[in-house]
Parts: structure tokens; sequence; C-alpha cells
């Protein structure tokens, strides 16, 4: 007498196995997600250089004679900090992406 797929008995080394494979992978680990959170990063960098290339251009509260003053790197300074802070805000809001494109 054969009993269907069912019910039979699995091997405990079997079981224990298949039970370890229902979790799956973060979608960061893939290489498709590290493309996707580089892309998010290079969003962000090119975002901060364009809006500290707006602010000393159009000047609106005189922040092009601040950095005058700050000598001959304040201009890097500048433009480096809004990249910074821009390129790690992207970055972190494409880590929040893919994780809840995972989820769903």
């Amino acid at each position: 007498m054969r009993l269907s797929k069912r019910f039979r008995v699995q091997p405990r080394e079997s079981l224990t196995a298949s039970l370890l494979h229902t979790k799956r992978p973060s979608g960061l680990i893939t290489p498709s997600g590290l493309l996707k959170l580089v892309g998010h990063a290079a969003m962000g960098v090119a975002m901060g250089l364009a809006f500290a290339l707006i602010l000393i251009l159009v000047d609106p509260s005189g922040i092009a004679t601040l950095i005058d003053h700050g000598g001959s790197q304040g201009t890097a300074v500048f433009v480096g900090t809004l990249v910074l802070t821009f390129g790690i805000g992207a970055t972190l809001t494409g880590v929040v992406f893919i994780m809840m494109e995972n989820n769903e």
C-alpha cells in the first residue's frame, strides 16, 4: 500500500532544509538591487550639483557673497556639502523604496 505524496513522512534533514528556504533574500543583496541603489545615489548627486549651481548663480539670499568670504575653497566646500547631503538622502530613500518593493 502506497501513500500519496501528501501523507508521506519526510526525513528530518529535508524538513529542516525546506523550512530554512522559506524566507526570501533581501532585494538589496542582489546585483539588480545594488544597481538600483547606485542609480538612486547618482540621481541624488546630480540633484545636489544642480541645486548648488542654481543657488550660486541665482543668488536669492546672498549665498554667493558668503561663499566668496570663505576663501579659495569656499565654493568646493559648499558644493561638496550639498552633493553629499543629496546623495546620502537619495540613497537612503532608494533603500526604503527597494525594501517596500520587495514586501509587495
